[in-house]
């Protein structure tokens, strides 16, 4: 969430961020601008107002403490209950107002890194890097939907039985290749210096809200509505929240988290093809890195980031590429997104599998997350996080691109966490 102050000390910069991203509303910076301005002078107003009630309260007491006259005493008590009167009316405009401004602030998406691309459509992004110049292969090979049928290692006919569309069930080799996947990143991810963490499924509304989900989101999380809980749409959600209202010290930073969780999504709305197997689930596994750093450094771990997840799509030999997001293309609450995809030879198209997004103190500042500065001063810090990896479109791609006259080939890194090196 962007903060008051930064809309008022930068609003030409703010509006140029927001234009960017091809955000209608701008006379909202204009309202929370004036609605600052009321705010501050009700704040002043009851102040005086409270600085006065408190002289006449010293007053009182004082006259009674020293015994002198005290015929004066009831005309300063019916002054100190006018004083309470508008002091209770100008702390319900104060509420009221504060309580106007936060609603405008949450309907205010991030503002764009300078490194973002221009544009608001997909073909507006720009591919970065590509670990395969022709990733396409000549023969005519099977998508992943009819190769798990054939293997019987996906069922996605059972899964529609037992829940509905979305949910496959994996089963055999289908299965353990699906935890060797989470085991592997887990392992690379530690080995990284990301510390494990096992964290619920399930949030409230605060968790959700902190994270930029709520309400941004709201429609697209599974809710479960006697207990105001939402299932994660990503482990970012505990995770991040793990540290919602800290204050760290410079110390203790950065701060490198993962874990793996199911994600539950709802994805309304069709998709046509899109939607065939694991294109898109309603409920996949993901591993999840986070970081929490200093303002200054978040560039960097940005950068090291990307670095770490190409490393793992490397090993798992499969070609890739990274888009730097445009500005249209954007989430919510992030500053700056580069997206990986792998090429899935069956389906002839790129997917994507994973999103590493900077989103500098626009989390923070709803998480009330800070740390404490040389100078004894606490300041936002920038948060990020990144898919390392979400498994569903990771496996289509592995299904695909590996399968032969003997079977699906498991690729080298894996073997040691599937015990086995080929699915037939």
């Amino acid at each position: 969430m962007l903060s008051v102050d930064q809309i008022s000390n930068n609003k030409e910069e703010t509006l140029i961020g927001l234009k960017k991203r091809g955000f209608k509303d701008l006379a909202v910076i204009d309202k929370i601008i004036d609605l600052n301005v009321s705010r501050k002078k009700i704040q002043q107003e009851l102040d005086q107002i409270l600085f006065e009630s408190n002289n006449i309260s010293k007053e009182i007491a004082e006259t009674f403490k020293s015994g002198s006259d005290n015929s004066n005493v009831s005309s300063l008590k019916l002054k100190s209950g006018d004083l309470k009167i508008k002091s209770k009316s100008l702390s319900d405009q104060l509420e009221k107002t504060k309580s106007d401004i936060f609603e405008l602030l949450t309907s205010i998406p991030n503002i764009p890194d300078s490194e973002v691309p221009e544009g608001l459509s997909l073909d507006k992004n720009i591919e970065v890097y590509r670990s395969s110049e022709n990733p396409e292969s000549e023969e005519k090979l099977k998508n992943h939907w009819d190769l798990a049928k054939e293997y019987n290692i996906i069922d996605f006919e059972l899964g529609s039985k037992i829940t509905g569309s979305g949910f496959p069930v994996y089963i055999g080799k289908g299965a353990k290749l699906q935890r060797a996947l989470i085991n592997f990143f887990l392992d690379k991810n530690t080995s990284a210096g990301y510390t494990e963490y096992q964290v619920p499924n399930i949030v409230n509304s605060d968790s959700a809200f902190a994270t930029g989900q709520l309400p941004d989101k709201d429609g697209q999380m599974y809710y479960i509505n006697e207990d105001n809980f939402y299932l994660i749409p990503t482990a970012e959600v505990p995770l991040t929240n793990i540290y919602r209202n800290k204050i760290l010290s410079v110390d203790e930073l950065p701060v490198l988290l993962t874990g793996y969780t199911p994600c539950f999504r709802r994805e309304a709305g069709s998709y046509g093809s899109e939607v065939r197997g694991l294109n898109r689930l309603h409920q996949f596994d993901k591993v999840e890195i986070v970081r929490l750093e200093h303002p200054d450094k978040s560039n960097q771990a940005l950068s090291e980031m990307k670095d770490h997840i190409k490393k793992i799509l490397a090993e798992l030999e499969v070609d890739f590429r990274i888009l730097n997001l445009c500005a249209g293309d954007l989430g919510f609450t992030s500053s700056i997104t580069y997206d990986f995809e792998i090429f899935s030879k069956g389906q002839k198209k790129w997917l994507e599998v994973s999103s590493v997004s900077n989103f500098k103190s626009y989390q923070s500042n709803r998480l009330n997350l800070k740390y404490k500065n040389k100078d004894g001063k606490n300041v936002l810090l920038h948060t990020l996080n990144g898919s390392s990896l979400a498994l569903p479109r990771v496996m289509a791609g592995l299904i695909e691109n590996n399968q032969g006259n003997k079977g699906i080939q498991i690729p080298k890194a894996l073997v040691p966490y599937t015990g086995f090196d080929l699915i037939n």
